[in-house]
């Protein structure tokens, strides 16, 4: 799992859509590779030590992109704390996710974190006044009892930490709404460097506070070096897939990508059956092909709606 924040260009060229799907797909292919090797990290790394190293990895290899770019001291007052607003809901996202794999599959984490376009339209229309018509709150309703199908029986196993990917996915809606206050003036490679740079700094206050109380969470530990390598794996694989993912949704139209981050689930049964020997059963597969339908119904309604209105849309994230 990994998020991007961009700015959309409303018009796109063939040439460049075609760049874009192809950066996309293989940004949402990758990314669930991030979530592999955060799942063999987290066997011996505390959750939040995890997301710190994949922060800090993000601001070291964007930080001298930004420099050059010559957006480094593009803040003000207002923007940093918006900026510091989606930095801490980064890591409650990132947080809450990674301590689901300790326990869970990272096929059926993934599956019930796909919710979060179903949260978003929901938290659209509540706090953006977006009207949602009778269509999309159905597909919502229904993507919500397709992750239950994937829930009840993973809570069944693993008790309620089952239900962290769903915290994941609604902390990640509010990112994007945030985000979708200052994504349309604001340098994406900007709002990159500032998100990793607040998401490690709160990361660290966190470590601070939980060293020395044994918590699997936010107790540091000194890795060695399988885990180090692991933890290294999760910061590179996640700043690739970013990068591309921010390339992707500034070459093509956010509508046009939005369906393919659905792969990772392809993409995460892949890996999670190739590493871990895990695959859904039947109950969650369902579940699974649910969430997937109702929530490419959910895109397709948007993209309607966004087509009649004539807004060009932004849809930071994979």
């Amino acid at each position: 799992m990994t998020n991007i924040s961009a700015k959309i260009s409303p018009v796109a060229r063939d040439n460049d859509v075609s760049f874009g799907l192809i950066l996309m797909v293989i940004a949402v292919l990758i990314s669930p590779v991030i979530d592999i090797f955060a799942k063999l990290a987290i066997a011996t790394i505390p959750s939040a030590e995890i997301t710190a190293v994949r922060f800090l990895l993000q601001v070291v290899f964007i930080l001298p992109i930004v420099a050059v770019r010559g957006t480094l001291l593009d803040l003000t007052w207002k923007k940093t704390g918006l900026h510091a607003l989606r930095g801490a809901l980064l890591v409650i996202t990132m947080l809450s996710f990674i301590t689901t794999l300790k326990v869970m599959e990272v096929a059926d984490a993934i599956a019930i974190f796909f919710v979060e376009p179903i949260i978003l339209t929901i938290l659209g229309s509540i706090f953006l006044k977006e009207t949602i018509g009778w269509r999309r709150y159905t597909a919502c309703a229904v993507g919500f009892f397709g992750a239950m199908l994937v829930i009840q029986p993973s809570m069944q196993e693993v008790g309620l930490i089952a239900l962290l990917p769903v915290v994941s996915a609604a902390s990640l809606a509010v990112f994007l709404l945030v985000t979708r206050m200052v994504a349309q003036h604001e340098d994406p490679w900007s709002m990159q460097l500032h998100a990793g740079i607040w998401g490690a700094l709160f990361c660290g206050v966190l470590l601070w506070f939980g060293s020395g109380s044994g918590s699997e969470i936010f107790d540091p530990v000194i890795p060695d070096g399988r885990a180090s390598l692991f933890l290294l794996g999760v910061g590179v694989t996640a700043t690739i897939a970013g990068v591309l993912g921010v390339y992707a949704y500034r070459a093509a139209p956010a509508s046009t990508l939005a369906p393919l981050q659905y792969l990772e689930i392809v993409s995460a049964t892949i890996f999670g059956w190739w590493v871990f020997g895990d695959l859904p059963d039947a109950l969650k597969w369902l579940g699974i092909a649910i969430i997937i339908a109702s929530g490419l119904y959910v895109i397709w309604r948007e993209r309607q709606v966004q087509k009649s209105a004539s807004i060009a849309p932004v849809l930071p994230a994979i």
